[in-house]
């Protein structure tokens, strides 16, 4: 078996998570988990080949389970490879992602631009020159 990291996000609103990066980011849904309570308590979203998992704050099962918006902070940023970045960057920004620094060409060799999503995350959002 391969070594794999796969980023796992904590937000407030699972549901609309889910949604938005469906819509934001062309993702697939692969699995959800719903409590009784409508929370998300794990889902598996796919972009292409990247995979990375969610659910809503749960400190009560994890202490300190918390999502950027609680915490008013994030400390970790995500970094996405796409075929087209401008394309990426203004769907994303359209479904309401906010731009924190616009798509351009970086002295590393690739495009990129950054951006936070409505539940706190930073992704950097690039395409190798």
């Amino acid at each position: 078996m391969p070594t794999v990291l796969t980023p796992y996000l904590m937000v407030t609103g699972g549901a609309e998570a889910i949604d938005f990066y469906t819509r934001a980011f062309g993702a697939a849904e692969v699995f959800r988990l719903t409590g009784a309570d409508g929370h998300v308590g794990h889902a598996e979203m796919r972009v292409a080949e990247a995979t990375f998992m969610l659910s809503d704050e749960a400190p009560e099962v994890v202490p300190n389970m918390r999502g950027p918006r609680t915490l008013s902070a994030t400390t970790v940023s995500l970094h996405l490879r796409v075929p087209d970045v401008d394309a990426f960057f203004q769907r994303a920004v359209d479904a309401g992602a906010t731009a924190e620094r616009p798509v351009a060409d970086q002295a590393y060799r690739e495009r990129t631009g950054v951006l936070v999503d409505p539940f706190g995350h930073r992704w950097f959002i690039a395409t190798p020159i």
